[in-house]
């Protein structure tokens, strides 16, 4: 996840694109400045109005942001009533800002002869806050106020093992190497219970409030001004999206039966049937949107057993935390990237602090703008999180390559971009790269009979995600636009769960409950269509990258590291941002303007053969 540049000012809570303090600047939480009085814009602007706002509105972003983005540090690393006060405060002033400009952005672009730069710059003004608070007096404030408890109620949350008290962080590691059902359901349940249910009002407070803003900035509701910026009308996108998950439904329906089938002879009927939907719980993650950590249970004799796990081979090379993430920003160094700054090592979060409470969901930061570049995790030494460590530093050198542009294009191409730079590379995470690094023995690369469980260890994650990374949006968007209605809030959860991923809860979840309030995402108010397309995005990107390094053996067996030429490529479009529509940077990069599933096919079509043939004679679907 990224939480930084253009991407704070999105999630309503802290503004974009922070500039350089001077040194002597004091540390204490304090107003913004006022800003310079300026003249009232004619009812008809010109050209030259819509410049000097743009050059205004970035200036006095600039120059409240750097200290916002500290509070937002401290809050997410400290987490106490205390800084969740000042990053209340800070996120009402935030948004304030924000909305004031998007309402003015919206005059602007009225406009006759505006440039391309000055019409693009006014579109993201205006729809790039996530949460648009009202105008009147106090509404602002109550939005953050509502926010921030239920992002820090989600940090602070536990559940329970045993009948004792455990961490989310400690719970998601649990579930993926527990196999005791009863457990899986006490942790399960308990999470959902105590984390996710009590936000409930207050998160229907947040949809009122945030509709109401839209609604002044010209949207039909929240949920239309976030499919409003992908360069394409939000009902363009909307189908955009669901062209995409019937390309790769066939896919994860003949992953899904597979699964269902392997529970079953492990678990039996009355834990895990034979046909229909699978029991959330049993899928190795809190919330069943990666299966990877269940692949022990799942893989066949013979085609599973890969040779290595990438966990153990961590440990027996004495991988601690750091050592992982100085692991990470090899890669990128050995394609050309420049080292990381120095202050990365000494800001950053890598391990859970035993003295605090603090966010562990990994994220990666850029206060500055410029070279303040960081990550937030709670590194554990696993595959998992080795892969998380690459994903989140593609994010820091995304943001380092586009510091240049302009404030207002300081982000991603569009937002799944943002999401797949890292996850692409961690595609690299091959045996081949495993050998390059001194982690794997050359002598136990496994075979070419391996592949399938190699592919199918892969898919458990990469396939399994897609239903997820569609619903969670596709729930907001119902509950934004109404048509979820906030009674229905859990039946419409329960709903879009079945239809889309085909899984269940371990219990009857009714109304009382909040079962997405459990998901950091919620309450984080951090739009999810982004990882859904970054599924589909990093298989493009990957496959380009291997076209460009001359691979020619198996498109899931290739490794680009030390590849300087796919690292020059890649830092061109990169260094694009926003400053382009998406189809401009996706062609740059791999040749073609449109998004697709074909990539991602292609990679798993030999598991796919493989996946049907095993399913002969089951049930498929739920």
């Amino acid at each position: 996840m990224i939480r930084s540049g253009l991407s704070i000012l999105a999630l309503a809570a802290i503004l974009a694109a922070p500039s350089q303090l001077s040194a002597q600047t004091s540390t204490r939480a304090r107003p913004a400045a006022k800003p310079a009085a300026q003249a009232k814009p004619t009812a008809v602007p010109t050209a030259a109005e819509a410049d000097a706002f743009l050059a205004r509105a970035q200036s006095e972003y600039a120059a409240f942001n750097l200290m916002a983005s500290r509070v937002a540090w401290i809050n997410a690393t400290f987490i106490t009533d205390d800084t969740d006060a000042l990053v209340s405060d800070y996120g009402a002033r935030g948004t304030e800002m924000a909305v004031r400009f998007a309402l003015e952005a919206a005059h602007f672009s009225k406009a006759k002869g505006l440039s391309p730069d000055s019409k693009r710059m006014l579109d993201i003004l205006r729809s790039a806050i996530v949460l648009p608070a009202p105008t009147r007096a106090g509404a602002a404030a109550e939005l953050s106020e509502l926010s921030t408890r239920i992002s820090s109620a989600y940090g602070k949350g536990k559940g329970m093992l045993k009948g004792k008290p455990i961490s989310g962080s400690d719970i998601e590691a649990e579930m993926g190497s527990n196999r005791n059902p009863e457990e899986l359901k006490e942790m399960w349940v308990s999470w959902h219970d105590t984390v996710g249910a009590p936000m409930r009002q207050d998160y229907a407070k947040i949809v009122t409030l945030a509709n109401e803003g839209s609604n002044e900035l010209g949207f039909a509701d929240t949920g239309a001004m976030w499919r409003s910026n992908y360069d394409m009308p939000p009902e363009e996108f909307a189908r955009l999206v669901d062209k995409l998950w019937t390309d790769v439904r066939p896919l994860y329906e003949s992953l899904h039966t597979y699964v269902r089938t392997q529970l079953n002879k492990k678990y039996g009927d009355a834990v895990q049937p034979r046909t229909g939907p699978i029991r959330a719980d049993l899928l190795g993650n809190m919330w069943a949107q990666e299966w990877g950590n269940i692949y022990d249970v799942v893989a066949p004799p013979g085609a599973g057993d890969l040779g290595y796990d990438v966990g153990d081979l961590l440990k027996a090379k004495g991988y601690d935390p750091l050592k992982m993430v100085k692991g990470g920003e090899n890669f990128y160094s050995s394609i050309g990237f420049a080292p990381l700054p120095e202050t990365f090592w000494q800001r950053s979060q890598f391990v859970k602090p035993a003295d605090r409470e603090v966010q562990c969901h990994a994220s990666a930061w850029d206060l500055d703008d410029k070279d303040d570049l960081r990550i937030k995790m709670c590194i554990k030494v696993n595959a998992d999180d080795f892969v998380t460590i690459h994903h989140e530093l593609g994010h820091n050198y995304y943001q380092r390559a586009y510091k240049d542009q302009p404030m207002l294009y300081r982000n991603g191409a569009n937002d799944g971009f943002h999401e797949a730079i890292g996850d692409f590379v961690a595609l690299s995470i091959t045996p081949d790269y495993l050998v390059q690094i001194g982690l794997l023995d050359q002598s136990k690369v496994p075979s070419a009979d391996k592949d399938t469980g190699l592919l199918l260890r892969q898919a458990m994650d990469k396939v399994a995600f897609l239903p997820f990374g569609l619903l969670m949006d596709k729930w907001r968007w119902g509950v934004f636009s109404g048509e979820t209605k906030p009674e229905n809030y859990q039946a419409s959860w329960n709903a879009l769960r079945l239809q889309y991923q085909g899984v269940v809860p371990p219990v009857p979840r009714g109304e009382d409950k909040f079962d997405p309030g459990a998901k950091y995402h919620i309450p984080a108010s951090t739009p999810y269509a982004r990882y859904f397309l970054a599924r589909l995005l990093q298989f493009q990107f990957y496959k380009a990258a291997c076209d460009q390094a001359g691979w020619k053996g198996p498109l899931h067996r290739c490794s680009f590291y030390g590849n300087k030429e796919v690292g020059a490529r890649l830092n061109k479009m990169l260094e694009m941002g926003a400053s382009k529509p998406w189809p401009d940077a996706l062609e740059a990069f791999t040749g073609t303007r449109e998004i697709s599933g074909a990539a991602m096919m292609e990679y798993f079509a030999p598991l796919k053969t493989w996946l049907d043939e095993q399913n002969k004679g089951q049930t498929p679907g739920w």
